[in-house]
């Protein structure tokens, strides 16, 4: 599997259905060793504009448009392979939360869905709902995972 998505938007052309972008998604950044983050689309209002998109600056931990939303796709490299020293007794290093309602698919690979109290492991096919909980993500395995989320902006 590709560590950067290709990206087909549609849109109207003469009244007609058409293949607007068909290419390799440009926004994605590699912010820690192997970390792949590509955001692969956003919405600044609700409901969502159909006529365009306006790029945001890709981060390590997504600051999602007011009344917006966030497309993510995330390659996560084994721990090992990451530089973070995760400390036994203390929060994860990459421990987070966002205001967000979240929508998370697992791709490819395992993951560890690490919260506050308690993790569960993750495998292809599973869906994470996740409400604006701190958390963070370890990957324990020898592959990376390929995880799509799918953020909502969300009140408390």
């Amino acid at each position: 599997m590709n560590t950067i998505p290709r990206r087909i938007v549609t849109g109207i052309k003469d009244g007609k259905s058409v293949i607007v972008e068909d290419e390799i998604v440009k926004n994605a950044v590699e912010h820690f060793p192997n970390l792949i983050i590509s955001d692969v689309w956003n919405t600044q209002q609700m409901p969502a504009s159909q006529d365009f998109e306006t790029q945001i600056p890709n981060t390590g931990f997504p600051q999602t448009p007011k009344n917006g939303t966030y497309f993510r796709y995330v390659s996560i490299p084994p721990d090992k392979d990451l530089g973070l020293e995760v400390k036994t007794g203390e929060p994860h290093p990459m421990m987070h939360k966002t205001q967000t309602l979240d929508y998370i698919i697992i791709l490819s690979g395992e993951l560890y869905l690490i919260m506050e109290e308690g993790e569960t492991l993750l495998k292809p096919g599973d869906i994470v709902i996740q409400r604006g909980t701190n958390h963070a993500w370890s990957n324990r395995s020898d592959e990376p995972c390929i995880q799509l989320a799918v953020l909502i902006d969300a009140e408390k």
